[in-house]
Formats: C-alpha cells, structure tokens, sequence
C-alpha cells in the first residue's frame, strides 16, 4: 500500500514554489514581490496535494509529480489574484492577506496573475518528465485553465451575478467549469503521471467531478456560515453582490444534503481502488468537512 504523508506533500511543494518563484530582490522587484506574495504563506494547497494523492496511488515517480503539482498551484494563484481585481469580486482580503492589488496595485496585480500563469507552463515544459507525458499534462492544464474550463467558469459566474436568476444546472455547470476543472486536472496529471489506465482513469474523473462540485458547495456554506477572521477571505460577499449559490438556490437545509450526497458519490468512487487511494479519500473528506 503506498503511504502518505500530506504535511510532507505541503511542505514539498512549498519549497519548491519558493525555489521556482523569482527571487524578490531581483528586477523587477515589485512584479516578483507580488508574485510571491500571490503564491506563498498561504493556501490550502488542495491541488498540489492532489496531484500527490493520485500519482502516489498508482505508483508514479516522485520526481514526476513536483512540476504539475507547482504548475497547478501557479494556475489556481494566478486566477486568485484575478478574481479579486475591482473589475471581477473585487476583495480586499485573501488568504488572510491584503490581496495582490490592494498590497501592490491593478497594474502590478495583472501582471503577476499573467506571469504566473507562464511560470506554471514553463515549469511543466521543461519538467523531467518524459515526453508522452509532459505534452498530455501540457494539454490537460491548458483545457482545464481556458475557455471551457476555469475562465469560462469565471464568465459565466460573472453573468449570473446581480442578472435573472439560474436553475441549478447551470449553477452545477458554471461550477464545474470555474472551479472543478482544475480540481480534475490536478487528479488527471497525477494519472497521467503514473501512466493509469483508462478505467482507472474514468472512476478517478467520477471521485474528481463530485470532489469539485463538492469544494464549491463548501465553499457557499462557508460564506453563509463562516466569519472573515476564520476564512482567510470576505464573509457573506454572495449574498453582498447577488451572486448564484446552492444555498440562494436550494436553501441551506437541501445544500448541505446535496453536501453530503458528493461525499458518497467520492467514497464509492474510489471504494474499489481499497487503501491505495486513502490519501484522494482523505482529501475529499477535508473539501467536505473544511472550515475556511
């Protein structure tokens, strides 16, 4: 059974964004402080870890796993310090943290969010990874990232804010896009990784789709139910801009049923692969059960 140890993972990845991130003495140092300060001392880091859990499990080098963990984590920072421009959420607070433009400005905030975005790729191009492998990784995060992934997502979540309201399908869609996307990336490249076959595969997508609408459905409890000091971030800023949620949608007594449907649906997913996937188990049960 291969073990794991996800405060290991954690510490691993940040070192490694730490050594991969240009340094902030260098020029020009106020894009790579902000840089740094998008992507380090803070995060949940659930996707790196996933791309640990998955790759892990199905017996891939450990050499392979470090660039689509960094790259993934880029990814998802880069989006971070983009959402919470004035032009999109427009938050103050992030990780407990003054967000990128508040702490810098908008300019230097764009900027860092594009440059973080080309590190993750460049990063996993030049990954010792053979080849085969690193193009189908290059291919996944792009998917994932782009149109019909986490930027279509992110559109889509704008148009339903403050406009006519939407069924819960396309609440489920525009999550699926916005913020399962990259959740499912993360378990596909540590598949990738390990070389997992099609049917293994296919069940790990299941487990990654209900964890991602999952993470979501957390995360508008969260905002209903949870303060700012314990979240790292805004409280009660969906109710704030009008935005679409289950609890707006469902109420909170039918979200936190449909809560508790996704965890069934990750355990049964993963419940042929026996203890070999208790770290992607561990996982979904901390997306369910998270408090920030």
């Amino acid at each position: 059974m291969p073990e794991f140890d996800v405060g290991a993972w954690r510490a691993r990845v940040d070192a490694a964004l730490a050594a991969a991130l240009p340094a902030a003495a260098a020029s020009p140092q106020r894009l790579h402080a902000a840089m740094r300060h998008a992507a380090l001392d803070g995060g949940k880091r659930m996707r790196p870890l996933l791309v640990y859990a998955t790759g892990t499990a199905f017996d891939a080098n450990p050499a392979h796993l470090d660039a689509p963990a960094m790259a993934v984590e880029l990814i998802h920072a880069y989006s971070l310090v983009h959402d919470d421009l004035p032009a999109m959420d427009d938050d103050a607070l992030r990780r407990g943290k003054p967000t990128v433009h508040v702490a810098f400005d908008e300019a230097t905030a764009i900027l860092a969010g594009d440059a973080l975005q080309s590190l993750a790729f460049d990063l996993l191009a030049h990954a010792p990874i053979p080849a085969e492998a690193r193009v189908a990784m290059l291919a996944e995060l792009a998917r994932a990232a782009g149109a019909d992934g986490m930027c279509g997502g992110q559109a889509l979540d704008i148009d339903a804010t403050g406009g006519a309201p939407i069924g819960i399908d396309a609440l489920q869609r525009l999550h699926a896009m916005k913020t399962g996307a990259l959740l499912r990336a993360s378990v596909r490249l540590g598949a990738i990784a390990a070389g997992a076959d099609a049917e293994t595969r296919a069940r790990l997508d299941t487990f990654a789709d209900a964890l991602g609408l999952a993470f979501q459905v957390r995360d508008d409890l969260l905002d209903v139910e949870g303060d700012s000091a314990s979240l790292g971030k805004t409280a009660g800023k969906d109710a704030a801009q009008n935005k679409a949620t289950f609890p707006a949608l469902l109420g909170l007594d039918a979200t936190r049923a449909r809560l508790a449907t996704l965890a069934d649906a990750m355990r049964d997913a993963l419940a042929p692969f026996g203890a070999r996937t208790d770290a992607l188990a561990a996982l979904g049960r901390a997306a369910v059960d998270r408090t920030h």
